[in-house]
């Protein structure tokens, strides 16, 4: 089926379509069943649970599992009908057919993220006891282990050359090649001020994105760009979901606060510039407070440093007196610029390259269905919410079917 791309209205936001509730804590996956109209849920409730809508237009629970633990996360392998949970205990459960296959002591403390690759017959999981494993879903065994100085607290897998990427607590990205009974660390990613919540790989442009508790999300070209990264600031509260749409290259990303945030990741881009030591002010040559010779000298009091976001010099604050926004640069809120800078950004230069809308309720996880322009979004608040946003995306199936 070939995909239409539709022009997207300005005030177009996300439509809610149904909203689902009857968990008793908080709901930590919920993904959508591709060609059916259903949802699956795992939750902290220590159920599992497969809601299909019914005649009346509410999704009821048609099939109902509790475990022995909290679930904390899951996978979902359409094709060959397996779901796999991770539990606060770090035990993974494979379930086939609706049927307990199998349940594996993958962690020794809470799972927080996993991937299943058909290809390999794998299951790569990142836990709290600071390690990413993988084992082999048809013998049960594991195969291998790394362990980080931090939680591991989210993962993404590239199935063609069998690298893992992961984030942990501490804001680090590590890349390995994984291996039968061995592995490599290929190299490390640093840029976030605070720990990495979600991470989404595109392995067709070969981009990796990451969100974090610094409320950024940052796109790493792993393709070899020269390493080029963007900075992406819109966000007032921690980035815990995101998903990249190759086809219309859009970055839908969402936040703790329920904000869901759309970029268009095809417009013209620049880096943030890295910001800059200096012991005094870069524009007006006044100390800076720990500088104690030259405040000595000049027989003044030192000054707080600040940075322009647009040229990374160390400045003052009476030399950084205007905030602009710059999304160019990814700045979609008013940041610190210094005055010389300011004085170049040009009216067309504030143009916003994405757009936010409210969810209204803690967004935990997110998952999609380009095809037909639905999401589904759940979180802490017991909530599990499910979206139209075809006129958000501009894209929907050729076919003429409309998300319903």
């Amino acid at each position: 089926m070939a995909a239409e791309i539709h022009s997207r209205p300005q005030t177009a936001r996300p439509v809610l379509l149904n909203k689902i509730e009857g968990h008793s804590d908080a709901v930590n996956a919920a993904v959508l069943i591709p060609k059916e109209d259903g949802v699956i849920t795992v939750s902290e409730d220590r159920t599992i649970r497969v809601w299909l809508k019914r005649d009346s237009g509410q999704y009821w629970p048609s099939i109902y599992h509790t475990v022995s633990s909290p679930c904390s996360c899951m996978s979902y392998h359409h094709d060959s009908r397996r779901i796999f949970i991770g539990q606060d205990n770090g035990a993974v459960v494979v379930s086939e057919a609706n049927s307990n296959k199998w349940l594996v002591q993958s962690h020794q403390n809470r799972v927080s993220d996993m991937v299943f690759s058909l290809e390999s017959e794998w299951v790569v999981s990142t836990g709290h006891d600071k390690s990413v494993s993988w084992m082999c879903t048809q013998s049960g065994s594991m195969l291998g282990r790394h362990y980080f100085t931090a939680w591991a607290s989210c993962l993404q897998y590239d199935h063609e050359t069998q690298h893992a990427f992961v984030g942990d607590y501490s804001g680090q990205i590590t890349l390995l090649k994984l291996e039968n009974q061995t592995y490599s660390i290929i190299t490390t990613l640093k840029g976030h001020e605070g720990s990495i919540a979600t991470l989404w790989w595109d392995p067709v442009q070969r981009l990796l994105f990451s969100g974090a508790s610094d409320h950024s999300v940052i796109m790493w070209d792993i393709g070899g760009r020269k390493g080029r990264t963007l900075l992406l600031q819109g966000h007032h509260e921690r980035v815990q979901a995101l998903r990249y749409l190759q086809l219309t290259r859009q970055l839908l990303s969402c936040s703790a606060d329920g904000g869901i945030a759309v970029w268009n990741m095809d417009a013209q881009r620049e880096e943030a510039p890295q910001w800059l030591d200096s012991d005094s002010c870069q524009k007006c040559e006044q100390p800076f407070f720990w500088n104690i010779k030259q405040m000595w000298d000049t027989k003044t009091l030192g000054l707080r440093q600040h940075h322009c976001r647009k040229c990374g010099k160390a400045v003052c604050g009476k030399c950084s007196s205007k905030r602009s926004t710059f999304p160019i640069m990814g700045f979609e809120f008013p940041v610190r610029v210094c005055d010389a800078c300011f004085d170049t950004i040009k009216e067309e230069d504030r143009t916003a390259l994405a757009t936010f809308h409210e969810g209204k309720h803690n967004i935990a996880h997110m998952d999609m269905d380009p095809s037909r322009g639905l999401m589904v979004t759940c979180g802490s608040d017991r909530i599990v919410k499910i979206w139209d946003v075809t006129q958000v995306v501009g894209c929907s199936l050729a076919t003429g079917f409309s998300p319903r």
